[in-house]
Order: C-alpha cells, then structure tokens, then sequence
C-alpha cells in the first residue's frame, strides 16, 4: 500500500519510462508452471490474503491459528478462487492445505521476508507439496519501498532461488513507479511474473475523479507496465479502503470503482487484477508503512469487515462453481 507522488499525467502514459525492449525470465524448467499461471489468470478470481487471526502489534507477531484460517477461506470461497498472501509462517503454513480441502484453484505465496532461508523453504516447501495448487512466490512485499532492501540485494536473492528451484516461477510485489524505472530492469530480468501495486486513492486527483477514471488509471498503467516487461502482469494490490469518510471512502465508492475495473480490464492469459484485501485489519491502522504519519485507512481496505461479513463489493459478484479439491 503505497502513496506513489505522480501527476494526473500519469493517466495517460508516464512519459519517462523506458523504451528498451522488455526482459523477463525465462526457464525451460518453469514453462509448465508459466502456462498453468497464464491459464489461471484468464479464468481464476484473485484476492489477496492475510489471515484475520494474524496481527503484529508494536513489533510484535501474534500467528493465526488453524481455525481461523479454515473459518476465513470458507468465507472466501463462494466468491474468489485464488489467493494471493503475504507471509509463508506465523500459522500460514496452514494456508495451502486449507486452500486445497475447500477448492482454490491458485495461490500465490508471499515471502515476507526473502532473506530467511526458514521462511522461503517453508514457502518452497508448500509449493513442493501442493504443485497443483501453488502457482508461484512473492519474494517480499514493498521490500524496495520500505528500503528493507536494495534493488542489487533483492535481484541477487530472485536469482539465487531462481538457481536452487528453476521450476518455481518467482516475483516480487512493488509500487509500479519502482517497477518502470530504468535501474529496474535487472529487477524486473529475473522475474518470472510481475506483481503490481497500483492505488488511486494515493494519487493527488482521487478525491475528484469519478470510478471509471480511477479504474482507467489502473488500465493506463498496466499498459505502461507491458512496454518494460514482457512477462504475465497480475495487479496484486488496487482498490478502495471503505472508511474514513471524511477522505472520501465509503463501501459505495469501493464497489462502483471494481464495477468499472471489472469492465475495463477484463482478466487474460497476460493480465489480470486482484482484489485487495479480503478483510478488514483494525490493527494496520497503527502499522507502519512506507510513509511517515498516520493512515487510518490502512484499517478498512477490506472487501469483507473485520468480522468476515461482505460489503457491497462482495454482492456484486457472482458466485464461483466449488469443485472439489484438486
């Protein structure tokens, strides 16, 4: 969740990118996993995920319990098919087998940390385990934005893994403006996949735009995205907290601006969006993010509250089939 400064010009195409020919990763070895991910992208319903039991509390990480895991998926279920989560422990490693019992066609793992060998080999692990099911990592989440890591230490790290599991597909989940700088695109050369964040709401001309303009941004800049990288694109993280009024929110606003995402980008084999997030996380008010200051916002960007009841956004979709576990 990130408040990148550009200019309503960014509308209609960010000027300065780079006009170089797109790099990406390739890899004999992760062919099959890319042709499953492209094959999901045109037809699964993406969400992120954060479990509801999970909070971290002045520095603090208190885990999600297994129950709440099941209780979170199985409110999930009838309206996304494919998860999107942030950390591979703290309780997470349950995720997968939960995701599998209930149905879930996808999930994308995050590695909160890509500098812990324990986390990424629980990540590699689930992965291994559920190869049917996990379509790839995401090796840390605004690692750049957050300067928790430089961009020289993160790309040695995605290859690094990329050596040691060619048949994983990796990516790493940053704001677009540090995805399209020119200094990126070593970055962006070991990427199986790219991960987006893309906020209208961060953006300076939000509170007097309409849905279809803030929806169109998201468009514009996953187009502006394709020039520098040749990859499958998923937009990990856009949408709209519900609360505070005061700045503009509201559970209306959020569910006429995916209405229009929905009509404007519909998901392909190339590129698609998932909903960001799938609960409310009271506690993230006091987190800190990769800007100083208050945000309270940051509790309410959920498309269920806290207490895993739908908003109006929810309603609007129609329900998935349920398979059985595959």
């Amino acid at each position: 969740m990130t408040r990148p400064l550009l200019t309503a010009l960014a509308l209609v195409c960010v000027a300065s990118l780079a006009r170089a020919d797109p790099a990406c990763h390739r890899s004999a070895a992760a062919a099959p996993a890319l042709a499953r991910l492209r094959t999901e992208l045109a037809r699964a319903r993406f969400i992120t995920y954060q479990p509801t039991g999970l909070q971290v509390i002045n520095g603090q990480v208190h885990p999600a319990t297994l129950d709440s895991i099941r209780t979170d998926l199985a409110a999930l279920r009838p309206r996304f098919d494919a998860l999107i989560t942030y950390d591979a422990v703290h309780g997470a490693e349950a995720i997968a087998p939960v995701a599998r019992a209930l149905g879930f066609r996808a999930l994308i793992i995050g590695v909160w940390n890509p500098f812990d060998a324990g986390e990424v080999e629980a990540a590699l692990r689930a992965a291994r385990q559920y190869p049917r099911l996990v379509l790839g990592l995401s090796l840390g989440n605004e690692m750049l934005f957050s300067h928790r890591a430089g961009a020289a230490a993160l790309t040695a790290r995605v290859s690094a893994l990329h050596a040691a599991a060619p048949d994983v597909l990796l990516s790493t989940s940053e704001p677009f403006h540090l995805l399209e700088q020119p200094d990126s695109a070593p970055l962006r050369g070991e990427l199986d996949f790219l991960l987006a964040i893309v906020h209208p709401a961060f953006q300076p001309w939000f509170a007097h735009s309409d849905a279809r303009t803030r929806a169109q941004f998201v468009v514009n800049v996953s187009e502006d995205l394709a020039r520098v990288y040749c990859g499958p694109l998923l937009i990990k993280e856009t949408g709209e907290p519900t609360a505070p009024a005061e700045h503009g929110y509201s559970p209306a606003s959020q569910a006429a601006f995916y209405a229009a995402l929905r009509t404007l980008m519909p998901p392909t084999a190339t590129r698609a969006f998932a909903y960001f997030a799938a609960f409310d996380a009271p506690w993230r008010a006091q987190d800190a993010t990769g800007v100083p200051g208050p945000h309270p916002e940051e509790a309410f960007w959920g498309v269920f509250d806290a207490g895993r009841r739908p908003k109006p956004v929810v309603d609007q979709l129609p329900a998935l089939a349920q398979d059985a576990a595959h």
